[in-house]
């Protein structure tokens, strides 16, 4: 048994992918918060200003042995868009940017030829704008933004905003979904 890794990705609101990333066998947790900003422990107030260059993100720990990296990825690229700028839907501003941090070399490679395959194949109409940093520091949400999908599924944002998201992985990644 391999130990357990991470991943670090913004894909717009954090709710969306938490609950996306919730879904998948291999996944053993996923937590909701912030990186790429400049200041040290931002709040949810600082960074829905857009000043502060944090984005929303989520940091999954998984087993390799059950879920590779390039799944992760497979799965962030069809659950959000990855073609527009600093947002998804109707949150707008650079903390809802498409980004990737990755951990180390391996990952870099991974989501840069997974990047530049996609560009290729001609799957999304205008170009992948993601962003491929370096992983420098992520801080935790707040705990009303954690496992909000599953305390709050009834509210409106994630009816009509996140179950569209988990139904289209549900069809697309049906192996890789829990069997509960």
């Amino acid at each position: 048994m391999l130990a357990m890794k991470t991943a670090t990705l913004g894909g717009g609101c954090f709710w969306c992918v938490e609950a996306v990333y919730q879904q998948l066998k291999g996944i053993k947790r996923v937590v909701s918060g912030y990186a790429g900003g400049a200041i040290e422990n931002p709040s949810y107030e600082q960074v829905v200003t857009g000043t502060t260059g944090h984005a929303e993100v989520t940091q999954i720990t998984y087993d390799p042995d059950v879920i590779t990296y390039k799944e992760i990825l497979e799965v962030f690229f069809a659950a959000h868009d990855p073609t527009t700028l600093n947002r998804q839907g109707n949150d707008v501003g650079t903390q809802y940017r498409s980004i990737i941090l990755y951990h180390n070399d391996e990952q870099k490679q991974i989501a840069k030829d997974m990047i530049d395959n996609l560009q290729e194949s001609g799957k999304f109409k205008n170009s992948i704008v993601t962003e491929l940093v370096p992983f420098e520091k992520f801080y935790p949400a707040e705990d009303y933004h954690q496992n909000y999908y599953r305390r709050n599924r009834n509210q409106g944002y994630c009816r009509f905003v996140i179950d569209p998201k988990i139904s289209k992985v549900k069809r697309e990644f049906k192996l890789m979904l829990h069997d509960s």
